[in-house]
């Protein structure tokens, strides 16, 4: 399905939508982008559906398409919950402020889990840019090789001066005879989540199976016809050295 228009505002051109299943389907996603984007304003109180197709210009719409809405379309969807027969926006995490952000990134790093990802925190925490640039020197980025940015609580306690000797001590011992696997497993067994856990799934290439070897038997052009089957065939014995 092509949606034709600027999805952070909710705005999309319906008329490029084909057939009555396209229309409603058109409908609901520009719903969903609409409390979305009023939701990163800061606006995150629940509104009726009235209230929504009203602000979303599609008063207009058929019962049958209310009702599949209010049955079905945004009760179902994940991006949405119902709170007293109302419909808020759902992010991943419901981050109220900056204080609310540092809480939840120190909680992810005592438990373990390492960063969050800059757009999941975009999608939940109204006026993000400001809370996060709030935060200064309390939280740190790091790029994935996707160019995605995740978040991580900087942990000052564990900035502390070591002595050179230990980091030369440090430095001496090798892991490159251990397999990348077992680093894993046991960094697991220890409640700790590597970093290639909160990376990018890699896509396993397709193995393409080869085709078996022509198993053709030679052809001779045969120049003695009214010989058949007198003449011996000898083209199976090896001759000797």
């Amino acid at each position: 399905m092509n949606y034709i228009g600027d999805h952070s505002n909710g705005s999309f051109n319906l008329k490029a939508l084909t057939g009555s299943s396209g229309y409603k389907f058109g409908v609901l996603a520009k719903i969903v982008n609409y409390m979305k984007t009023r939701h990163q304003r800061g606006d995150t109180h629940p509104l009726t559906l009235e209230e929504i197709l009203d602000e979303t210009q599609h008063l207009d719409i058929g019962l049958k398409q209310k009702q599949w809405l209010m049955t079905e379309a945004l009760v179902n969807n994940p991006k949405i919950e119902v709170i007293d027969g109302k419909y808020a926006f759902k992010p991943k995490y419901n981050v109220k402020d900056k204080k609310a952000l540092l809480r939840l990134l120190d909680q992810h790093d005592q438990r373990g889990l390492g960063g969050i990802l800059l757009e999941d925190i975009e999608e939940g925490l109204p006026n993000s840019q400001k809370a996060v640039k709030a935060l200064g020197d309390q939280i740190l980025f790091v790029n994935r090789p996707d160019k995605k940015k995740i978040l991580f609580f900087n942990d000052k306690s564990c900035q502390f001066s070591v002595d050179e000797e230990f980091q030369k001590l440090w430095r001496s011992v090798t892991v490159d005879s251990i397999d990348e696997e077992k680093i894993e497993e046991y960094l697991k067994r220890q409640g700790i989540s590597s970093m290639q856990e909160s990376g990018p799934k890699k896509v396993a290439p397709i193995q393409r199976r080869k085709k078996p070897a022509s198993q053709k038997k030679r052809r001779f052009k045969t120049h003695n016809e009214h010989l058949a089957g007198v003449l011996k065939d000898y083209s199976d014995i090896t001759p000797g050295k």
